[in-house]
This record gives C-alpha cells, structure tokens and sequence, in this order.
C-alpha cells in the first residue's frame, strides 16, 4: 500500500469531521443536559433529530478526554493536549514504518483510521479557542473573532452524534441498579472518535489475520536475509 492512499484517507476523515464540527460549533448553541457523562440524559432539548429520537445532532464541548474525564484543570488540559501532539507525530512515523515494512493493508488502513481521529480532535484542542467565540446554551458561538474564548492548547472537542438507540430501565431485581434508566447508546461522540473506535475494533477483531506469520519466518531468504514475518 502506498503512503499516498492513507493520506488520501486521512484528509477525508479530516474534513469530513472539521466541516461538521465547524458548522455545529457555528449554527448551534450548546445543549441542554444534566451531567451527560454521569447520568442519563434525557430527552434532549434542542438537539438535531435525524431518525425520531435514535440518532441526533446533539452540541456539547468536551474539556477532557474520552466520557468527559479530565484531570488537573488548566495545566492538565494542556498536558492532555501536548500528549496528544506527541501522540500523533509519532503516529506519521509509524505509519511511514508499517507502510515501508509491508504490513498487511488492513492493519495500515486501521492505523490511518486511528491517526485521523486523534489528528481530528487535536486540531479543536490546539486552534479551537483561538478560532471560535464561545458557545454557550443561548449564543450560537462565530468563527474568527477579536479575540477567541481561551489560549493555545486549551480548545475544547466538539462532540454531537448521539444515537440513544435503547431506552429502557434494568430491571427491580437487578443488583445495585435495579430499577434505574438504562441507555444505549449513551455517550455524544464526533466523525473522530467514530474514526478511532472502528481502527481499534477492527485490530482487535482481524488481528490473527493482521499478525499471521509466515511459516517461514525464521529462515532466510535466498540472499541471505530475513523473510518479512508480516503479510502484506
């Protein structure tokens, strides 16, 4: 596989998740909620209904990491943020590595996957408060102002996919939370974080084919050197 063709498909993840984000971020306020990542939430108030109420355009900023965790308040968004920078300039390196060693194409394709999402939300932790007002339940935040809502590096992630395709409650006998309401699915996601989530599923689901070595893997080849232990 060449470098170009997971380029090609980084650049579509990319703005495919920007081009929604800037215009959630740009033609909607923040949504109502009680704490999304803590409690139920529902229903939603003045989110985007796309299928009835199984999937939504539903606005929140997210400060932290994955659900909503965050740690260490100014400093530790900054750390969290530079992690993320290290993160994915090393993922150009080891794409570069597994493209020239011949990995086998869905592993790359995976690895792409999995670099654009975190290449995607470290784009709104960098520029994000510097390019946009903020947004808040009433103000529908715009692009480029005199002055953004924080600094470099502590931009916050635009979320809004939010599929609550079960709606339900566990039953009373059920141990600890008998009784209580029950969502699936409940987090509020974006195109980068979907991206992530299919590259690490689908390792974890092919990785025997991923990682199959050759039977001869410890010979050597007719030159002298080592036969390549990843098919391609």
């Amino acid at each position: 596989m060449k470098a170009r063709t997971i380029f090609l498909l980084v650049l579509l993840i990319i703005v495919a998740d920007q081009s929604l984000k800037i215009w959630v971020k740009t033609h909607m306020p923040l949504s109502h909620s009680a704490d999304l990542f803590r409690e139920a939430v529902s229903p939603y108030d003045n989110g985007i209904k796309l299928l009835g109420d199984k999937a939504q355009i539903y606005f929140v900023e997210n400060e932290g990491m994955a659900w909503g965790w965050k740690f260490g308040g100014s400093w530790g968004k900054m750390a969290l943020t530079l992690f993320r920078l290290v993160a994915v300039v090393f993922g150009v390196y080891y794409i570069l590595q597994i493209i020239k060693k011949k990995y086998h194409r869905g592993f790359i394709i995976c690895a792409g996957l999995i670099f654009a999402g975190a290449l995607g939300n470290l784009i709104d932790s960098m520029f994000y408060g510097l390019i946009f007002e903020r947004s808040t339940y009433e103000h529908v935040a715009k692009i480029f102002p005199a002055h953004g809502y924080t600094t470099f590096l502590h931009g916050r992630v635009v979320d809004m996919l939010y599929f609550p395709i079960i709606k339900t409650h566990y039953p009373s006998w059920f141990p600890f939370v008998g009784g209580e309401e029950f969502e699936f699915f409940s987090p509020v996601f974006n195109l980068a974080d979907a991206s992530i989530s299919v590259g690490v599923i689908a390792i974890l689901v092919f990785q025997k084919r991923f990682f199959h070595k050759h039977s001869g893997s410890e010979s050597a080849n007719h030159d002298g050197g080592k036969v390549d232990t990843v098919q391609a």
